[in-house]
């Protein structure tokens, strides 16, 4: 359902709370840390330079944050935009190859592909025809790494990654008015601080205001990056996002979503950015219940994220070396307990009826493998496999989907723009 922007601007202030604005705040840090540095190392070892590596992450920023606030605000779903983070690594790895100028063109033809995609309705309609508990078991495969992660830093900081966890489920148990993944990040900051556990980044600091770079066009950089491209923004961003939506019982404007992921890819294209487009884990943490339990209210949560998101990219050059400064153990962390609500809720929609089991299995284990094929990752083979698995023993299982699906596709195919 549609709302109008003003209206939802005017009901904004009674949703920021301590949830939304603490959702949205560690949506932004894990947006700007993790990811940024996979850019940042990218374009170091493709030879770009400093200012050629901000406008990438300016227009990657600005204008991700831009289709996250216009979305959420229409829809007030808490839908958020940022970029492609395996296609990051994909560009990152073609840029070894082709002129910053030949592979903007691919981007710009992704973005087309996005586009075209989405304002047909084919997306929306294809999402449709794959059965939830497929979706929920990829959206669990390809999340379960920040739970592990979460763990994992437990080793290589046990301090500071322990404390965050205790101090998350004392203040889950005791402390009700603080949202606990609040805290438990608070906490993890001070004994970072005091341990002297913040690294300098290497990366020198100063504002350079972006400029406008004309693509070109490549077949053979199209054939390598663009189309992958495409189905990895399709595939993973999307996917994850819709899946995790869906997990939270929203309602997500498929098309729409593909639609301004599409415009995104084709307006950072002239910039030497990747794509801008709809971000699955960070939409996980927006929709989770750490952003409230009101969740008509959540939305609240990715305007905070957008103002954060989209400054981050305006000031990059000063940002950047400050952001990445927070040590990585602690990302990992206060990360895996943000997502602990949808992994859970996610495995609850995967296995709790019987219909579709061995598909979501497959499902599960693809996307939790990492498997790459023809540069597209892991959660767009997970639902691929996850439904041929079904079709060959579940058949049953697909005949009673279809016949729900014909009775509710009439009312359930949602405007694009």
């Amino acid at each position: 359902m549609k709302y109008s922007i003003g209206e939802s601007l005017k009901l904004l202030p009674k949703h920021l709370n301590a949830n939304t604005i603490s959702a949205g705040t560690l949506a932004a840090i894990f947006g700007c840390t993790g990811p940024a540095l996979i850019i940042i190392g990218g374009a170091k070892d493709a030879g770009l330079s400093m200012e050629q590596t901000i406008y990438w992450l300016f227009a990657v920023y600005f204008f991700g944050a831009l289709i996250g606030l216009y979305l959420a605000l229409k829809y007030r779903q808490p839908i958020v935009g940022a970029y492609s983070i395996p296609g990051a690594v994909l560009v990152a790895a073609g840029l070894q190859h082709y002129s910053l100028s030949e592979i903007s063109g691919a981007y710009f033809v992704a973005g087309v592909i996005v586009f075209i995609l989405g304002i047909s309705g084919l997306i929306g309609k294809v999402m449709r025809w794959i059965p939830v508990p497929i979706v929920m078991a990829m959206i669990v495969g390809a999340m379960i790494r920040f739970g592990t992660g979460m763990i994992t830093s437990l080793q290589g900081a046990p301090i500071i990654a322990g404390a965050a966890i205790v101090v998350y489920l004392f203040s889950s148990r005791f402390i009700k008015k603080i949202p606990p993944i609040l805290s438990a990040f608070v906490v993890g900051v001070v004994l970072a601080a005091l341990m002297g556990g913040f690294q300098s980044s290497g990366m020198d600091a100063g504002l350079s205001l972006p400029q406008i770079l004309l693509p070109s066009f490549s077949i053979d950089a199209i054939v390598s990056v663009g189309i992958p491209l495409a189905l990895l923004v399709i595939g993973a961003e999307n996917a994850q996002a819709i899946g995790v939506l869906m997990a939270e019982g929203y309602k997500p404007p498929i098309n729409s979503m593909t639609v301004w992921s599409g415009i995104g890819g084709m307006i950072t294209s002239f910039f030497g950015a990747h794509n801008a487009n709809i971000a699955g884990p960070m939409t996980a943490i927006c929709s989770s219940k750490e952003a409230g339990d009101n969740k008509d209210g959540r939305y609240g949560a990715v305007v905070v994220n957008a103002v954060l998101f989209g400054g981050f990219g305006i000031i990059a050059g000063v940002a950047v070396p400050f952001v990445t400064a927070l040590p990585g153990a602690l990302v990992s962390t206060v990360s895996g307990l943000a997502m602990i609500g949808v992994l859970v809720s996610s495995l609850q929609a995967s296995f709790s009826e019987r219909r579709f089991q061995i598909g979501a299995f497959f499902s599960l284990v693809i996307a939790m493998s990492g498997v790459s094929f023809y540069g597209i990752s892991s959660p767009f083979w997970a639902l691929i496999g996850g439904v041929l698995v079904s079709l060959i023993i579940e058949k049953t299982d697909f005949d009673s989907f279809k016949s729900e699906i014909k009775v509710n596709e009439v009312t359930n195919i949602d405007s694009v723009i």
